[in-house]
């Protein structure tokens, strides 16, 4: 697989434009506190993040173009091991693609939000340090 990045718009999928959008209006309730309080407003250590930004074949919850960051936030499901799968070849794809990828759950998100900032802060000063050399 090509490597994401501006020569290819970072594998933006346009033909799932209108499930983002349809998905930015319906957010989680720990999806809209991760944007609202985190992510939004480029409040991250000054990183822009994009939410519910069609990748591939998918819908990444909140994406990174610079860091090649992508956040998901999971909830619950009946099908766990389904979606498991689903998530698990999700995830090498992306991967494929150049992203790495966080996941969050979301009780983590809401009830322990400072964790889940700690985490991603932690993954930045990492990527920068890693930029560095």
């Amino acid at each position: 697989m090509i490597p994401a990045g501006k020569n290819n718009l970072y594998h933006y999928n346009k033909n799932l434009r209108p499930l983002a959008n349809a998905n930015r209006k319906s957010m989680t309730k720990a999806e809209a506190c991760l944007w609202k309080y985190v992510l939004g407003s480029r409040q991250m250590m000054d990183y822009q993040f994009r939410r519910q930004r069609p990748v591939l074949n998918y819908i990444a919850d909140f994406m990174c173009k610079e860091l090649m960051l992508i956040i998901e936030v999971d909830g619950l499901t009946h099908h766990w091991e389904e979606r498991a799968e689903n998530d698990t070849k999700r995830e090498n794809d992306l991967k494929a693609a150049g992203f790495h990828i966080i996941r969050f759950h979301d009780e983590e998100v809401l009830k322990d939000i400072q964790n889940v900032v700690r985490t991603i802060e932690h993954f930045i000063l990492d990527f920068q340090e890693r930029r560095k050399t």
